[in-house]
């Protein structure tokens, strides 16, 4: 499926609901992968990892105390876990409402409706792994 997403040369819009971490956002026709338009609701979580699992390794210290450990995952997911970060980035191209998805990837298939992509030539092509 990755090596799908990376050949493609169809229209790629994603619209990002709920969690999107790691590889498996880069894979699903990430911005990284020639997605051409991405989307992201306001409850939407981007991140290179969950917040607690990120939590639990750069603050190792606090593991014996529960508290802080939800006080630090609080703190990470409002800091870096929403998806106007990653707009700001650049990975995300607009956060959207979800009452707003079904027009916003109307207009974006209208606006894509005659999208030329070649992929480089390769005399064997490689999976990517």
């Amino acid at each position: 499926m990755l090596f799908a997403y990376a050949e493609a040369t169809v229209p790629k819009i994603t619209v990002i609901t709920r969690k999107a971490y790691g590889g498996a956002y880069d894979v699903m026709a990430s911005k990284h992968l020639r997605g051409d338009l991405n989307y992201a609701w306001p409850t939407a979580e981007i991140a290179v990892m969950g917040a607690k699992g990120a939590v639990e390794i750069i603050f190792r210290s606090d593991i014996g105390d529960p508290e802080k450990i939800a006080q630090r995952t609080k703190e990470y997911e409002d800091r870096f876990a929403n998806p106007f970060v990653a707009a700001s980035r650049g990975y995300i191209d607009e956060v959207i409402h979800p009452h707003n998805t079904r027009k916003r990837i109307a207009l974006g298939l209208r606006k894509l409706r005659n999208k030329q992509l070649e992929n480089p030539w390769k005399k064997h092509d490689n999976i990517p792994l």
